[in-house]
């Protein structure tokens, strides 16, 4: 059994059955680009069907969507972009007719210093401090903070836009529910691929009316089968049909996921005597740890998406991304536009940072994986939209030329029209210049920043090297961690404390060692659990199994850091009986943050960690973020 799948939706029950030409998995911006490109091929000028369906003979082709989250605008991010491909699909469009869009009008990179002391700086930067301090009336210096007064070339979007990526998926989903040519159903997990013989037949929808470990409950209802020429998986860096087909089908030669983050973001509204313009980009680095990137963009109408990048690079074992978000915005430099803001939403999201290194295999017989899921996104110029995007324009183009040429959707056939398609491509060109550009990082926060400077300054030609190493492999103790700043009899009996009350350790670990207490304020600086409520509401309905697993108790009870409770986003992983974690959905935004910090192998010397992320209901709402 795999697992990825629940006991129940394995069982041998009778389900019920849909056939369809092409079904797909997840809806953002790579299933945008490819069904906005595919509902454009299958109809003719006065929208007559110009396609025949295989599985309906005599209608136009029979394209279905499923989406997990309950809309098809939740649970995704504020985002610049130059947004090259979506305007080549849409040349005529303004971005300000899409709520939130502008373009992008100014752009910046801000190092930060510490101006609380607290930050665990490499020696460098502390030097760099003290002269930047020294020297602040020759450079741009105000509010703790550089602006730098040169933008790398690889880092601008000019001509790009600012958007809510939400907004933006609405927008597109309304073009294509208004073609009539396919269907969107958001609220629908898919838990499986449906494989057979080594091809993929279609996919398995989540049961309904199961208990929280899967099994049959009151009201059971099976999981259709929708069985598909071809499925398109565009589930994103965590999704469970991705997972599943590494799982079947294994990696490239060579390739592997090794490096992501976790973004955690607000989008507020700013006070009304803001000096921030619409399409204004900043780039924050420095602070609050010196791993940790930020970001602000300020959209029309005084709204703001703004928050920070925790990546796998960052060694500490309790690595909250929230309260480190809070003392980002606290910094004097983003305080000054920040205070007096309103929280509007709050959301979270994992980010698959392997880039071309991490692509998986992009199809087989009857299937194609397209976004970020497939490792488009650029990992120099932190772009993934467009991309993503791309990707799917790309297998667009090539379902057309295969269904006008009646061919099957085979592993050749994929790879004759998009795989071909990728590889002549921007997205595979810029790819490979960014494919080692963060290598350095794995040596060192300076290291890191000189390797990709040196990337993308020299086109790729030159880069600084090191190993990328799984959670397991690279995580401190927080005796090592914290070697400078607090004694291990200290940490015991702070983590004695935490564990006997239920809740991470992370806030006390942050007080012991200086970082100052949040001024809450009701409107900005909010608790972790008000900003879920007020901020990215979720409901989890019930009749759904859980889908984060621990799948061997007896391992979790012997990890010491239990990072997966630390780096929880919605605090939905609290510490529990026998050392086990325990997982409450109501607060789960479907992050991914701990599938990617577990730092417990199911065996030795595997990859695979022991905590499952399967498909499930409920998660983030909010179509701002």
């Amino acid at each position: 059994m795999s697992e990825l799948a629940s006991p129940a939706s394995t069982a041998a029950v009778e389900r019920p059955r849909m056939d369809v030409d092409i079904v797909c998995v997840g809806f953002g911006p790579a299933t945008g680009g490819f069904l906005t490109t595919l509902t454009r091929g299958m109809l003719n000028p006065d929208g007559t069907p110009k396609l025949e369906s295989q599985a309906a003979p005599g209608l136009p082709p029979q394209v279905i969507c499923y989406e997990r989250a309950d809309d098809i605008g939740f649970g995704v991010s504020g985002v610049v972009t130059r947004a090259r491909g979506i305007r080549a699909s849409y040349p005529e469009l303004d971005p300000r007719q899409i709520p939130m869009a502008s373009p992008v009008t100014s752009e910046k990179v801000v190092y930060l210093l510490d101006p609380v002391g607290a930050s665990r700086r490499p020696w460098a930067m502390r030097v760099a401090d003290h002269c930047f301090r020294t020297f602040k009336g020759l450079l741009p210096y105000h509010a703790e903070a550089v602006e730098l007064p040169w933008t790398p070339s690889f880092m601008h979007k000019h001509d790009g836009w600012v958007c809510s990526l939400g907004q933006f998926n609405q927008w597109v989903g309304s073009q294509l529910m208004g073609s009539g040519a396919v269907q969107i159903w958001p609220a629908t997990p898919v838990a499986q691929a449906i494989l057979q013989d080594g091809r993929v037949a279609g996919v398995q929808l989540m049961d309904q009316g199961t208990d929280k470990s899967g099994q049959p409950a009151e009201g059971y209802l099976p999981g259709a089968e929708v069985r598909a020429a071809l499925t398109v998986v565009g589930d994103g860096p965590v999704g469970a049909i991705g997972q599943q087909l590494d799982q079947a089908f294994g990696l490239p030669e060579g390739h592997a996921l090794r490096d992501w983050a976790v973004g955690m973001k607000f989008v507020v509204e700013l006070p009304e005597q803001t000096q921030l313009s619409p399409g204004t980009v900043i780039h924050t680095l420095g602070f609050p740890e010196p791993e940790i990137f930020g970001f602000l963009y300020v959209h029309p109408d005084r709204v703001a998406s703004l928050g920070i990048f925790v990546p796998s690079w960052f060694d500490s074992p309790v690595r909250t991304a929230y309260r480190y978000l809070q003392h980002w915005m606290l910094h004097p430099y983003l305080w000054q536009h920040l205070k007096g803001a309103q929280l509007r939403s709050w959301g979270a999201k994992t980010l698959q940072e392997s880039g071309r290194r991490g692509e998986p295999r992009l199809v087989g017989d009857g299937y194609a994986r397209i976004g970020e899921g497939s490792g488009s996104t650029n990992v120099l110029t932190g772009s993934g939209v467009d991309e993503a995007w791309s990707t799917g324009v790309q297998l667009g183009e090539s379902v057309l030329e295969l269904l006008e040429q009646r061919k099957p959707f085979t592993r050749e056939n994929l790879e004759a029209t998009y795989v071909r398609r990728r590889r002549a491509s921007w997205v595979e060109s810029e790819g490979r210049v960014a494919e080692r550009s963060r290598d350095g990082f794995h040596r060192g926060v300076i290291t890191g920043l000189i390797g990709m400077a040196l990337t993308g300054m020299t086109g790729g030609r030159f880069f600084l090297r090191g190993k990328p190493l799984l959670p397991h492999e690279r995580y401190k103790s927080l005796e090592s961690f914290y070697r400078d700043k607090l004694p291990a009899a200290r940490i015991r009996q702070i983590l004695e404390d935490c564990r006997a009350r239920n809740i991470p350790a992370h806030a006390a670990l942050m007080d012991a060692v200086g970082w100052p207490a949040i001024p809450y304020d009701g409107r900005l600086m909010l608790t972790q659990q008000d900003a879920l409520l007020i901020g990215g509401k979720v409901q989890a309905p019930p009749g759904y199994a859980d889908h984060v697993v621990f799948l061997y108790p007896s391992i979790c009870a012997t990890c010491g850091p239990q990072v997966c409770v630390e780096a929880c986003s919605g605090q939905a992983i609290t510490p529990g009986e026998n050392g086990v974690p325990q997982f409450d959905r109501e607060k789960c935004v479907h992050c991914g943050a701990c599938l990617w910090n577990c730092s417990r192998p199911i065996r030795p010397g595997s990859t695979r960690t022991n905590l499952a992320f399967r498909a499930g209901a409920g998660g983030l709402h909010s179509a701002e973020n």
